[in-house]
């Protein structure tokens, strides 16, 4: 959902350009093999929500 997000929005070139990453890389870390390192898809999505202007948040129902 995410890499359809990316080619959505801002592609993964300027992505990459923005991140300094190769944005070949980046298509593989979202590809359907691909397997992002928790710190990789935090960075991401940290600057997704800067350049959206919005905040994710995770909730816990259980502990509701």
């Amino acid at each position: 959902m995410l890499r359809k997000y990316i080619n959505g929005t801002i592609g993964f070139v300027k992505l990459g350009q923005d991140l300094d990453r190769s944005p070949k890389a980046l298509m593989r870390m979202f590809s359907a093999t691909g397997n992002p390192q928790a710190k990789n898809l935090f960075e991401i999505v940290a600057y997704l929500q800067k350049l959206e202007g919005a905040a994710f948040k995770v909730v816990d129902r259980a502990a509701a």
